[in-house]
């Protein structure tokens, strides 16, 4: 059992904490990583020494541009790939290319995510098809990919970006809610399976972050509903949450951290909320 050391003896006193933040010689593959909590999430292992693959969609010269500013000032190896979340293929193939162009794959961040908010009779297929491969598939194809390489590693960290609406329900978000429920799923199943190899899977479930996904929210909800702005985002987005403020990416960097983490080690197929309350109601 880990015994506290006695005061005075420095050499110990930070002997279970002291690897929590380095991630050197690590690399990371993050999917939907050039904005919001995935582009967080990259800062966070390209600031402790890991290197990374990005992915996501944007505006090509401000994708180069966070690529080449956290490269040179995190002093690591910074990749994009261009797969789309809608082709397994392609989201296998961004795997491999971790692999192929770092080295290793140590950890696997699903966070690629889109949204519609409409009620159920008029919700459009198409929109169904996209949000469940986007949300959900994708990451059953990167997980699929990346496990082989862990297994022959003896390690790796999958961390899935599931949601509040993993664990709860909201009206007008059928697919999206759907599609979060299964990533829990899909997360506890994986643990399950890789609990022997040194692999560990695990959800992380953020209430709101104020994140570009997040600000369409509004405005589909303002539209969805015949609601102000203001009205929405209080009454709406926020009402569930009883900090009444937005989770930061910040703090979803926190937790993240410690699951790929070697103390993290025992976290597995577990969803944390990190929600304000929301899911405590």
């Amino acid at each position: 059992m880990f015994q506290w050391p006695k005061r005075g003896d420095d050499s110990q006193a930070d002997a279970p904490f002291r690897d929590i933040g380095d991630l050197k010689g690590q690399v990371a593959v993050i999917s939907g990583s050039t904005s919001g909590i995935g582009l967080a999430l990259a800062r966070a292992v390209a600031s402790r020494g890991g290197d990374v693959v990005l992915n996501g969609l944007g505006d090509p010269s401000e994708i180069e541009r966070n690529r080449s500013e956290m490269e040179t000032s995190c002093g690591v190896r910074v990749r994009y790939h261009a797969a789309n979340m809608l082709r397994g293929d392609e989201v296998a193939d961004m795997v491999a290319y971790g692999k192929h162009e770092l080295g290793r794959v140590d950890i696997l961040v699903n966070n690629a995510g889109v949204q519609h908010v409409e009620a159920v009779e008029k919700f459009p297929s198409d929109k169904w098809e996209q949000i469940i491969a986007i949300n959900l598939s994708s990451a059953f194809y990167a997980i699929r990919a990346a496990i082989p390489i862990m297994k022959a590693q003896g390690r790796g960290r999958i961390v899935n970006v599931a949601s509040a609406h993993g664990l709860v329900a909201s009206p007008f978000k059928s697919a999206y809610v759907a599609a979060k429920h299964g990533v829990i799923g899909l997360t506890k199943t994986v643990a399950l399976e890789v609990a022997q190899d040194g692999i560990t899977c695990n959800a992380i479930c953020p209430g709101y972050v104020e994140t570009p996904i997040v600000e369409r929210q509004i405005a589909d909800q303002a539209r969805t509903r015949g609601l102000s702005r203001e009205t929405v985002l209080r009454d709406v987005i926020l009402a569930a949450q009883p900090t009444k403020r937005f989770v930061t990416t910040d703090e979803l960097a926190g937790m993240f951290l410690y699951l790929v983490s070697d103390l993290g080690a025992s976290a597995n197929g577990a969803s944390f909320s990190i929600d304000g309350g929301w899911t405590a109601q």
